[in-house]
C-alpha cells in the first residue's frame, strides 16, 4: 500500500466513522471500487488509532474532567463521576462481548457487498424514520442508565459490516428521547473505550509487512479528518436532521 492510497483510507475512515454512514463499509467499499486490493481488518483498526486520537483531542476535556471529578472532595459532584464512569463502562461491555466472539465471523462472511449495501439501506432509513417521528428531545449531557444502555447493546449491531457504529447509536439514543445533538455527543463518548480496545486487540494482527509510512500516513489523516467531522456534524444537527445521510 502505497502512502496516497493509506492517505484516502485515512480521510475515509475519519469522516465515516462519525458521520453516520459506516466507515467499515467505506473502507471495503472505496477501494473495491479504486481497483485496489483491500487492506485488511487489521488495518482499518490501525486507523482507528488516528479516529481514537480525534476523539480524544474533540472530548479530552470532558475525560479530564471526569478524571478530576471522581476525586472531588464534594461527594456531590463525585457521585455523579461514578455513575457517568460506571455508566460508559456497562455500556461498552455488550459491543466488546460481541466483537470478541464473532471476530472471526464479522472479518470474513460479514464483509459481503450486498450485505454492507443492505444494511447502508436499511439502517440509514431507520435512523431517518426515527429522528422524523421523535421531537426534539432530552438535551443532556449524560443520558439516564436506560438510555445508555440501549445505545450500548446497539452500538454491538456495528460488528456487521455497513452498519454505521455512530449512526445506529444515534438512532438509538433518538429513539430514547435525546435530542440530536445530546445523542451524537454521547455516542461519540461511547466510542472511546470501544475503539481503544478494539485497537488492542486488533494490533496482534497487523502484518509486519505493512508500510510504516503508509500507517504513519494513514493514522494522522484519519485523526485530523475525525476531528472535522465530529465538530461539523455536532454543529449541523443543531439546525438539521438526517435526510441527507439517509439520501447518500
Amino acid at each position: 500500500m502505497s502512502p496516497f492510497q493509506a492517505a484516502v483510507l485515512g480521510a475515509v475512515q475519519g469522516l465515516t466513522e462519525f458521520l453516520p454512514i459506516s466507515s467499515s463499509a467505506h473502507l471495503y467499499v472505496v477501494p473495491t471500487l479504486l481497483g485496489w486490493p483491500y487492506a485488511g481488518l487489521a488495518f482499518d483498526v490501525a486507523l482507528h488509532w488516528g479516529t481514537l486520537l480525534a476523539l480524544l483531542l474533540a472530548y479530552g476535556n470532558v475525560w479530564i474532567g471526569l478524571v478530576r471529578d471522581a476525586f472531588s472532595p464534594d461527594g456531590a459532584v463525585r457521585a455523579v463521576a461514578w455513575d457517568t464512569w460506571f455508566k460508559l463502562a456497562a455500556a461498552s461491555v455488550p459491543a466488546a462481548i460481541a466483537g470478541l466472539a464473532l471476530e472471526d465471523l464479522a472479518s470474513r462472511a460479514l464483509r459481503g457487498l450486498p450485505i454492507q449495501a443492505a444494511m447502508l439501506v436499511i439502517f440509514g432509513f431507520l435512523l431517518w424514520a426515527v429522528d422524523r417521528q421523535k421531537p426534539a428531545g432530552r438535551d443532556v449531557q449524560i443520558p439516564d442508565w436506560r438510555t445508555c444502555m440501549t445505545m450500548g447493546f446497539a452500538q454491538a449491531l456495528a460488528l456487521v459490516r455497513g452498519v454505521s457504529r455512530s449512526g445506529i447509536t444515534i438512532t438509538a439514543g433518538r429513539a430514547a428521547g435525546l435530542s440530536r445533538v445530546a445523542a451524537a455527543r454521547f455516542s461519540f463518548l461511547l466510542a472511546t473505550p470501544i475503539t481503544f480496545g478494539a485497537g488492542l486487540v486488533e494490533l496482534r494482527h497487523l502484518e509486519l509487512d505493512t508500510s510504516a509510512t503508509a500507517l504513519v500516513v494513514g493514522i494522522a489523516t484519519s485523526a485530523i479528518v475525525g476531528l472535522l467531522a465530529i465538530r461539523l456534524l455536532i454543529r449541523y444537527l443543531g439546525r438539521a436532521g438526517f435526510g441527507v445521510f439517509f439520501a447518500y
